[in-house]
């Protein structure tokens, strides 16, 4: 059922559309999991190769201060379809109080809907995460023209499923039935990003390509690497390293060749001027998950913790956008942006409103080299693992768990080795504030300890 409020929101859409400017700029998020900030040549990486993500930010913009909705993965993609921070959100968690997946219900209004209402077509292609068959979370019930992958994070842990979801009915491919296991779902989901792409280039489309890469499979030892499943591994099969290390490299460098056959198919379209390309991920690295160390590559960087984590590992990602003309080439920003941003600089971007009572600011200036509007602070909440609490407020950031408050300032100490809270009290105060207007309970999750 849906509200009356969403109802006057949806139909407020309509009428604003009298008033754009066109042409509206086709969107393309393309999502990794578990992609660390360190994990590309462009934010530091080394051994790992990934020429068509850096050829990306040198020709638009790289931001060092971009941070994900949560440090898991299905609340943070939950901020980033809602805008919604985890303090608000509908899913602040993987499961609920009672071990469940919680769906988005149809009060929910996602960056989706609001960009089909302003006449976009609208695609996803890989992992969902935020609704199961039989409830109102489905992609095609939350705004989305077109949908194929998997709609939960445990199904997208096989790399050679036996079935996926196209649309609303179950596609068997027929390489991996039986004991066959010839068909990478990468694959399979980038094909359908490309046909997605022939399909949209006379309208205006918004492409949400949530790939799988370079996330541990739960295939462990069936194929190649413990627990990181690639068809081979190129282009590192004699690099002298534990075979679990090829195989997350070769997932890496197997996403960014994904990367480089979308960019190539909006240029072939003729459709790169007007088409912003944005690459991020949807956490921090994983740590020690399935036999890959996550100091062998430095997949967090500078930064401290990994997935799970609300410290800055856990959080701050790697994000590059580009849209040739509009955004200056190899630009670099430091200005903090979140996935809850994303809803209302989309919205902006196609010229309606964004949905009230969000938590997301339009970022739009940042990507052209402007200061966005201030805002007070960023705020984070997980039940996952140990739980927690953090806020990001200019260079302060707080983390807390079980009442216990440390604080560190970014500026000078990225790494997060220093705990200040001692020395600034009243710092903390306005923190321990924070943490309590940012929460709002939920019927499906526990308030974080």
């Amino acid at each position: 059922m849906i509200t009356l409020d969403r109802r006057r929101f949806l139909a407020s859409l309509s009428c604003s559309l009298f008033a754009q400017q066109p042409p509206q700029p086709n969107i393309i998020f393309i999502l990794a999991d578990d992609l660390g900030y360190g994990d590309v040549g462009c934010y530091g990486q080394k051994k790992i190769r990934t020429p068509n993500i850096d050829r990306l930010a040198a020709e638009g913009v790289r931001f060092t201060q971009a941070y994900a909705g949560a440090p898991s993965c299905a609340p943070s993609r939950c901020c980033l379809m809602t805008g919604l921070h985890t303090g608000h959100a509908r899913v602040r968690g993987n499961t609920g109080k009672a071990h469940q997946r919680v769906p988005l219900q149809p009060d929910d209004v996602t960056v989706a809907e609001v960009l089909k209402r302003a006449g976009y077509r609208t695609g996803i292609f890989g992992k969902w995460g935020l609704g199961e068959a039989g409830t109102f979370g489905v992609p095609n019930d939350q705004g989305f023209d077109e949908w194929f992958g998997y709609l939960n994070q445990d199904h997208a842990l096989e790399y050679y499923p036996t079935h996926l979801w196209d649309n609303r009915t179950e596609y068997f491919p027929p390489g991996n039935q039986g004991a066959k296991h010839n068909q990478y779902a990468q694959d399979l989901i980038t094909g359908r990003v490309l046909k997605f792409l022939d399909a949209s280039a006379h309208s205006p489309f918004f492409l949400y390509a949530a790939y799988t890469l370079p996330h541990a499979s739960s295939e462990l030892g069936r194929d190649t690497g413990d627990g990181y499943v690639v068809p081979n591994y190129d282009p590192y099969s004699n690099e002298p390293w534990p075979v679990s290390e090829k195989g997350y490299a070769a997932m890496v460098t197997r996403l960014d060749n994904d990367v480089g056959k979308i960019v190539n198919r909006v240029r072939q379209l003729g459709l790169a001027s007007n088409t912003l390309i944005i690459f991020t991920s949807d956490n921090g690295p994983a740590a020690n998950e399935r036999s890959h160390d996550v100091k062998f590559f430095s997949s967090a960087g500078p930064l401290r913790g990994s997935k799970f984590s609300l410290y800055e590992g856990g959080i701050r990602i790697p994000f590059v956008a580009r849209w040739p003309g509009r955004i200056p080439r190899g630009t670099v920003s430091d200005y903090p942006i979140a996935f809850w941003d994303m809803l209302p600089t989309f919205a902006q971007l196609a010229g309606v409103p964004a949905p009230a009572h969000i938590d997301g600011i339009s970022v739009q200036d940042a990507f052209y080299g402007r200061t966005p509007p201030s805002r007070e602070y960023l705020y984070w909440e997980t039940v996952e693992k140990d739980g927690g609490k953090a806020v990001r407020m200019s260079a302060w950031k707080a983390v807390c768990r079980r009442s216990q408050v440390e604080l560190f300032n970014l500026d000078h100490d990225i790494s997060e080795s220093k705990d200040v809270a001692a020395q600034y009290p009243e710092i903390v105060s306005r923190m321990r504030e924070i943490f309590t207007r940012a929460h709002t309970d939920s019927p499906d999750f526990a308030a974080p300890p």
